[in-house]
């Protein structure tokens, strides 16, 4: 099955604390069908001095669920559902449903 939203998609969050925003999408989390997306869920840890690091407060982002996230449509940046077409050279590609418009290169 091809992946819907991929590692360096741009996303727009539909349901949380953070709806409405948008970011980057750093990682996908398949087998808990999370996703980890740049400026969005951040919450701030203390954390203990270690041999890496320091102590103090640093703020990271948190999974989301797959489902509360969208991809963003490539002309105006709002969300949309994703499809696929088969190009002439036989490539599968992602296209988004809003605009028609291609997601991936």
């Amino acid at each position: 099955m091809a992946a819907k939203i991929k590692k360096g998609d741009t996303v727009v969050v539909l349901a949380g604390r953070d709806k409405g925003k948008s970011g980057e999408v750093i990682k996908m989390i398949p087998d808990s069908g999370r996703v980890l997306v740049r400026g969005v869920n951040v919450v701030k840890r203390h954390t203990r001095q270690t041999q890496q690091t320091e102590a103090g407060i640093i703020s990271k982002e948190l999974s989301i669920d797959v489902s509360n996230v969208a991809i963003a449509d490539p002309k105006d940046g709002k969300a949309t559902r994703v499809g696929f077409k088969t190009t002439d050279d036989g490539r599968k590609v992602r296209v988004a449903k809003r605009s028609g418009d291609l997601i991936d290169g």
